[in-house]
């Protein structure tokens, strides 16, 4: 019931956040129990998000610029890492289609992150503003970071993930290798908590007073217990345990019927835009489940 809700959703063009709207809930629900009903919406919300890339840049553009706080910041076509999230959506329409576009779309974004999104420590920008008729990179930006050039953490979680799932769809190489390398970029830190659940950037500068983001943690922890199945050697299923016994401590995980009934306590939204800091966060929930799933 709640999933059919949504289903005006499939027709949404002026944003982006639609794989997580319907691949947190369609997607999900087409693999339980598939049918043609949560098929066409799936193809059809992949039709949708795909209005949204621009061929000249070869990436789907996050935000509209005419309109909130986005059009204060100057930005013309601003491509944000969580965009990586939405990925999963195109490559299952195309097999659910047959219609390669989507797949074409999803690799094209992959690549242009890829190459413009990434430090050479491996981690990532938050914000690349695009002209999107030639492919210039006009700003480098943080939206939710502490700053420009800060490692916002859960915008690295982004990228290990939406990484990962590149290369579970194409299985090349080069995608499984930027996920690594922004993980070991994660892990070797010298801000990253011992618990390992990141500070909310982890460059902001009260550390360690500063907030705790786990939804960080639970989309990491997700990620390395998929990451495993490729990479057995490395020892990411222990390093996933390692982060969930973390989180199913008493530092963060609720007791039953508290913090508003929600499983993880202390997640950060956006610091910068004083939202949703240290309260419980559907997201961190939904990847926290999803990796107790995957163990």
């Amino acid at each position: 019931r709640f999933t059919e809700n949504l289903d005006s959703i499939q027709y949404l063009t002026w944003h982006h956040d639609v794989g997580f709207m319907i691949g947190s809930s369609y997607l999900n629900g087409y693999r339980i129990n598939p049918s043609k009903a949560y098929k066409k919406v799936i193809v059809q919300t992949a039709k949708s998000l795909s209005t949204r890339f621009r061929k000249g840049a070869g990436v789907i553009q996050s935000w509209n610029v005419d309109r909130g706080w986005q059009s204060k910041r100057g930005w013309t076509c601003p491509v944000i890492i969580d965009n990586m999230m939405n990925l999963e959506l195109l490559f299952e329409a195309t097999k659910l289609s047959g219609d390669s576009t989507y797949w074409k779309v999803a690799t094209s974004h992959a690549d242009a992150t890829m190459k413009n999104h990434f430090r050479e420590d491996g981690s990532c920008y938050h914000v690349i503003d695009y002209n999107p008729n030639t492919g210039e990179v006009l700003h480098k930006h943080t939206a939710q970071g502490y700053a420009h050039e800060s490692v916002w953490a859960r915008g690295q979680a982004w990228a290990i993930y939406g990484f990962t799932v590149c290369y579970r769809y194409t299985k090349n190489q080069k995608y499984l290798d930027q996920a690594v390398r922004t993980l070991n970029m994660m892990l070797r830190h010298p801000n990253m908590p011992n618990d390992l659940v990141p500070y909310w950037d982890l460059n902001a500068p009260n550390i360690p007073n500063e907030p705790r983001d786990v939804s960080t943690a639970a989309c990491i922890a997700s990620a390395l217990y998929e990451m495993d199945k490729y990479l057995p050697e490395n020892g990411y299923h222990s390093l996933a345990d390692r982060i969930m016994t973390s989180l199913s401590s008493p530092a963060y995980l609720a007791e039953l019927g508290k913090n508003g009934c929600w499983l993880l306590m202390h997640s950060v939204g956006s610091i910068p835009h004083g939202a949703e800091i240290d309260v419980p966060l559907n997201y961190a929930d939904y990847y926290f489940l999803e990796a107790l799933n995957r163990r």
